[in-house]
């Protein structure tokens, strides 16, 4: 990364980068000024470099989404035997079957496209302004618009627009965790000059595009934008090739294929067999076809696209905007949850949670970092009048040494300034300190700024008619300036052995210290206040601030933990802190348990590097691209897995995952531009919604493709039996078109709308590498597909012994076939729960889709030109009803197959759907 008219790789003309130059020398390379590029340069430059955007894959366009629903194998199948229909000119089976094509490619069109359009808008809201100097003046212009050699005016809030190498600064913090994973914000100083390998989190006279300035303001020179700065970078490496398959997409292609294998074997069989019989070829092709259509579950492909766009909009209504429609059921699929910390799990936000008086256990303040509520208690509970006093004292200093804003604005609390100012302006206003209030009643004689080099600030008040100083900052300073400590009885000589080892203790938990001091200061009217009045101070206490968990993060990971999917803590923080935050989230007991990224870099080999991932929790000091090799050996390790982040830095894991996840509101473009889930509202338990609403989806698929399956797999039995006996077929092919794709795909639609049957997150996520077809479903589809066929061919070879012609006895065969779906598809509901115990009022689109595929049908029966087409013709209430009951059948055998597994093989999941259900 660096600069401008000088090489590709943006080194300097001297070869050198920017963070070893002085700032005179950059503004020379860059062949600008103190004043700004002039207008003629700017012209130029933004003609040389183009726009300061990243880099993002261009999203498919409407016509390339519709083309992407064609590819899947079971796809392939339906186009081949609808063009084996043209050829044999069955244009009625190839109308069908092209319709329900693209039926299939509109839906998931329509779907796809709108999620892509939500994610756009996301992108969208994120406009960022900047301050420039050109020709010597100051404009403000867009982030997009800014060049190599711009001179940008940073201050405080805003976000940072480039790469750019320091000039001028004064008390200029930088967040840049978005980019590092780093939560504390970094000093910078214009004046540094570095070496040329310094790393990147430790060049302090540069600033990076996406971070944010938390305190100071500063003057800067752009050399890197777009792609050419550290964000470009990683956002390079993610825009182009492919993430890794969905769960879904691998299990529906191994069953896809099992299918089409099947199919192919069947009809060389059933073709073999027919010209050994001496079968006239055109009627060769033709059982061909209809044995094909009994097998291939025609409406799967539009069934499958419902189940996931169904997905989709409930997760939606989760605050869970799915990008692509095959991440709804991979998120729910997910074995593992490779979590960021910062702005994730924790808060992004410094809050006060330890108060350490002299004299006194810690206090703990609780509440959240954003506003302040919660109180601030001992471990034996509320403080008492002597504990208060001493508070007061504390939220005194944290007010009066304090640059921050705190208020409350159209019903919210709105901050601004300092992450430590505004953490003590929050902890001071749950005891009613306001700063304000304090100024009021101590009126503000003069201050000393927080600057770097002192790494404290100061406060000169009237305080009862006398001056008074208060001081906050780095223990080790304030150390130094005081010979006193508040104690419980008023005050005492300091221990410096005792207050440091109290900052000690608070450290090893992974707390930023600060110290707290006042005393009175002897000045003089015209004198300035300075460093050399602060000594004989009275040490107030120690307080500990930390980047906390967000309040959802804890019962979050609980529920991922009952849900059998493991999370991980991946961090660039120190270990300490991302120990302290581990245990909190009980994800590990001993610091021991944390793997750092210098032991990752030790790993010799794949094997160890695996062995390593295979038990850690929480992984510290991780650099972005060791994220990614995170990622890739957890897989390696036979997990389908989920990565969370909302930093540019994530980007590369969340390409790599299964699913990648990213944060609405806080988190980057390349993030956002790189998941395939975006969660709107950053909240961490959104993810564990989405993982239950995508097993919800996942189960959902697998009852519609039980009802397709079972019930194609009875109409092979019918056509085998058939064929055994030397009868004609049964079925047609339409016929059997007719019941796949209308009377059933009705119902399997109506279907994919099923509502959870409870329990999902009480169950284990299903093993990766476990087919679609388990062993339970099989069972089911063989019992189910035996009772249907074999009921189906006695009835057909029984009216045809009775006498009635062929015609009548596929009539009366095809409407059997069609309430045998209308009552199998009750059945289809729920694999353990009993017909009866799951209220049919749960999902009213199923009931009335079942009953409009029977009026259907038996409208058809009652149109001429429809019912010529099918064969269809009406019969007696009597014959409707007693073809009825025996379609009742299946349901009484499936009820006794349930009733037997519960009794005889019950499972814990088998009681946890029971109640959510009634």
């Amino acid at each position: 990364m660096t600069q401008i008219e000088l090489n590709p790789e943006q080194k300097t003309a001297s070869d050198e980068p920017p963070h070893s130059l002085s700032a005179e020398r950059v503004i020379c390379e860059l062949s600008s000024t103190k004043t700004g590029l002039t207008a003629a340069q700017v012209i130029k430059r933004q003609q040389q470099y183009g726009s300061n955007t990243l880099p993002r894959k261009e999203p498919d366009g409407l016509f390339e989404v519709f083309l992407n629903q064609f590819r899947s194998p079971l796809i392939y199948v339906l186009v081949a035997a609808a063009i084996v229909s043209l050829v044999i000119r069955e244009y009625s089976d190839a109308i069908f079957i092209s319709a329900v094509l693209l039926l299939n490619a509109v839906i998931g069109t329509m779907q796809e496209f709108s999620a892509q359009r939500s994610a756009d808008a996301l992108q969208k809201m994120m406009t960022t302004q900047v301050r420039v100097l050109r020709d010597g003046d100051a404009y403000q212009i867009s982030s997009e618009e800014i060049v190599p050699g711009d001179i940008v005016l940073l201050e405080s809030g805003e976000k940072v627009p480039a790469d750019m190498r320091i000039l001028e600064s004064h008390n200029l913090e930088i967040d840049e965790s978005l980019l590092s994973g780093e939560s504390v914000a970094v000093v910078k100083r214009a004046d540094a000059v570095l070496d040329a390998d310094t790393v990147l989190g430790d060049r302090i006279n540069m600033t990076f595009a996406g971070s944010l300035v938390n305190r100071g303001r500063a003057v800067c020179a752009v050399i890197g934008i777009g792609i050419a700065t550290e964000l470009g970078t990683i956002a390079k490496s993610v825009t182009g090739g492919t993430g890794a398959r969905a769960p879904l997409q691998e299990r529906m292609e191994r069953f896809t294929q099992r299918v089409a294998i099947f199919v192919g074997c069947a009809v060389v069989v059933m073709a073999s067999i027919l010209l050994i019989r001496s079968m006239p070829i055109s009627e060769i092709f033709l059982s061909s076809v209809a044995l094909a259509v009994s097998v291939i579950p025609e409406g799967l492909p539009v069934a499958l696209t419902v189940a996931l766009a169904i997905g989709m909009r409930r997760m939606a209504r989760r605050d869970v905007i799915v990008r692509r429609l095959i991440a709804v059921e991979a998120l729910g699929s997910c074995t593992y949850i490779a979590s960021d910390k910062t702005g994730t799990l924790t808060a992004n936000q410094l809050t006060v949670r330890q108060l350490a008086i002299p004299g006194y256990e810690n206090w703990q303040v609780t509440g959240n970092s954003d506003q302040p509520n919660g109180r601030i208690r001992t471990d034996q509970g509320e403080l008492n009048k002597k504990e208060h006093k001493l508070l007061d004292m504390v939220c005194q200093c944290a007010v009066l040494t304090n640059e921050g804003y705190l208020g409350h604005q159209n019903s919210a609390w709105a901050s601004n300034g300092d992450a430590v100012d505004v953490a003590l302006l929050i902890m001071a206003h749950r005891v009613n300190w306001v700063r304000a209030e304090a100024l009021s009643a101590n009126p503000e004689i003069d201050t000393i700024p927080f600057e770097s080099e002192r790494l404290y600030s100061a406060s000169l008040n009237l305080v009862d008619g006398k001056p008074r100083a208060f001081v906050k900052g780095a223990f080790e300073k304030l150390l130094l300036m005081c010979d006193r400590v508040v104690l419980p009885e008023g005050s005492g000589l300091l221990d410096h052995e005792k207050v440091e080892d109290r900052a000690e203790q608070l450290a090893s938990q992974g707390y930023r210290v600060i110290a707290m001091a006042c005393g009175g200061v002897e000045i003089g009217d015209n004198e300035e206040f300075g460093h050399e009045h602060l000594k004989g101070l009275t040490l107030i206490g120690l307080l500990g601030l930390i980047d906390p968990l967000r309040p959802e993060a804890k019962p979050a990971v609980a529920k991922c933990r009952t849900a059998g999917i493991q999370v991980a803590m991946v961090t660039g923080d120190h270990p300490v802190t991302a120990f302290a935050i581990g245990r909190e989230l009980d994800l590990l007991e001993e610091e021991s348990q944390v793997v750092t990224g210098p032991q990752l870099k030790t790993a010799a080999s794949e094997a160890e590097f695996d062995s390593m991932t295979r038990s850690a929790s929480v992984f510290a000091r991780v650099e972005p691209t060791q994220k990614l090799d995170i990622v890739q050996s957890l897989q390696r390790n036979g997990h389908f897995v989920a990565v969370s982040g909302d930093g540019a830095n994530d980007a590369p894991a969340l390409r790599a995952a299964q699913v990648g996840v990213a944060m609405g509101k806080n988190g980057t473009d390349v993030a956002r531009e790189t998941a395939d889930i975006i969660i709107t509202d950053d909240n961490f338990e959104s993810i564990v919604d989405g993982v239950e609403e995508g097993r919800i989806a996942y189960a959902n698929v697998r009852k519609v493709i039980f009802l397709l399956i079972s019930t194609g797999a009875a109409e092979l039995v019918l056509f085998v039996l058939a064929m055994m006996t030397g009868l004609p077929l049964p079925l047609l092919a339409v016929q059997l078109l007719w019941l796949n794709l209308v009377t059933n795909g009705i119902q399997d639609i109506a279907l994919a709308f099923e509502p959870g049957e409870g329990g999902e997150l009480n169950q284990p996520p299903r093993p990766p590498r476990e087919l679609i077809f388990n062993r339970l479903m099989l069972e089911r589809v063989v019992i189910s597909a035996i009772v249907i066929g074999v009921v189906a061919f006695g009835l057909f070879k029984y009216l045809l012994d009775q006498g009635f012609s062929l015609e009548q006895a596929r009539n009366s065969t095809l409407l059997l076939m069609v309430l045998f779906e209308n009552v199998h598809v009750f059945n289809s509901r729920s694999e353990t729960l009993s017909v009866f115990g799951h209220n049919p009022l749960r999902n009213k689109l199923l009931l009335g889709g079942t009953i409009v595929a029977q009026l259907i049908h038996i409208g058809a029966m009652y149109t001429p030109w429809l019912g010529d087409v099918l064969g269809a013709s009406p019969v007696t209430f009597e014959q409707w009803l007693t073809l009825l009951v025996l379609a009742l059948s299946v349901m009484f055998v499936m009820e006794l197959h349930k009733w037997y597994r519960s009794r005889f093989t019950k499972t814990d999941a088998d009681t946890s759907v029971r109640k959510a259900c009634r």
